[in-house]
């Protein structure tokens, strides 16, 4: 009698686990459900570290890691870019809300000098493709965000192509 007491309340233990874990994972969000930091350098980058660590994610389409970069981002570059960014670039089509461009910054001796960032916010800044623009030191400060008069300037050449110089995003 024990022994099928014992035998009972491990299955029921075994359901509940089974079934507690499921319902855990259909509740718990996913990583495209994590909130978005909206217009702010401080919770951005924390997004960006912590919450979905950009190094996770997938490399610009058809770039490697440590390609030749320009000025002002430096000598080399490795461009990061969230799911959303992802799906937009793949397909050659306009930047959809959400997405998060993230360029680690290299001398050419490889040593990182900083961390450039654009996120798209809708209503954020239409007049320049709604993105928010920031750039971080190696440690994390950021030295500038928002509606960055120099990413602005530089980038409107590139407002065809959704103010982006990496690859193309817009169809013809």
């Amino acid at each position: 009698m024990k022994t099928i007491i014992k035998i009972m309340c491990a299955m029921l233990f075994a359901f509940c686990f089974t079934t507690s874990a499921f319902a855990i994972h259909e509740t718990m969000p996913s990583e495209t459900q994590i909130t978005l930091p909206g217009a702010n350098a401080a919770a951005l980058y924390n997004y960006i570290i912590k919450l979905d660590p950009y190094p996770r994610w997938e490399l610009w389409p058809g770039k490697g890691k440590l390609y030749k970069g320009t000025e002002p981002h430096g000598s080399l570059l490795t461009t990061y870019v969230n799911d959303t960014a992802y799906r937009s670039a793949k397909g050659k089509t306009a930047m959809t809300d959400g997405a998060i461009i993230v360029k680690e910054n290299y001398t050419s001796d490889k040593k990182l000098i900083a961390l450039t960032v654009m996120f798209k916010i809708k209503g954020y800044n239409p007049a320049s493709g709604d993105w928010f623009w920031a750039k971080y030191t190696p440690e994390g400060k950021a030295e500038a965000s928002g509606k960055v008069k120099g990413c602005i300037d530089c980038h409107a050449a590139k407002k065809d192509n959704d103010f982006i110089y990496t690859g193309e995003v817009k169809k013809k």
